[in-house]
């Protein structure tokens, strides 16, 4: 396999600066660390993004997460391995991110479940780290970035 382009967020100026900054706005909104890995690794699973999966279990492990979690997050629902919190941050994750899949993607059972574990702080960042994700997810599938070239 071969790359058609680099990330198109490197070609722009000032486009990965600006994915960055959102990154680190997600990292400010309260939510622990592996959580918000684990909605990124699933979110990449999920849309076939290869270099995100990749990327993703190696910096899900960096901040902690387990080999048993990383190994089980496509199976969550079944996996004795997570926490009531950590499962609907997901449901969050995986509906906002199936939005074509049914025409209520986004159910007022998944927010709400989501919202007697998070604040809207912390809701804001799930958001926006499940948005970063499938706009990278979208610039490395289409371009065919190679999974294991970053690192």
């Amino acid at each position: 396999m071969q790359s058609r382009m680099q990330n198109p967020a490197a070609v722009l100026p000032g486009a990965m600066q600006s994915i960055q900054e959102l990154f680190k706005a997600v990292h400010s909104g309260g939510v622990d660390g592996q959580t918000l890995e684990l909605v990124h690794l699933r979110t990449s699973q999920i849309n076939g993004c290869s270099a995100c999966v990749d990327g993703g279990a190696k910096s899900a492990r960096r901040a902690g997460v387990s080999d048993e979690r990383l190994a089980a997050v496509a199976a969550w629902r079944e996996a004795p391995y997570f926490t009531d919190a950590e499962r609907a941050a997901l449901a969050l994750a995986e509906a906002a991110t199936r939005l074509a899949d049914r025409p209520d993607a986004v159910s007022d059972e998944i927010w709400d479940a989501a919202a007697t574990h998070y604040d809207e702080k912390q809701l804001a960042a799930i958001v926006l780290m499940t948005g970063v994700t499938n706009l990278f997810n979208r610039l490395n599938a289409t371009t065919r970035q190679i999974a294991g070239a970053w690192g």
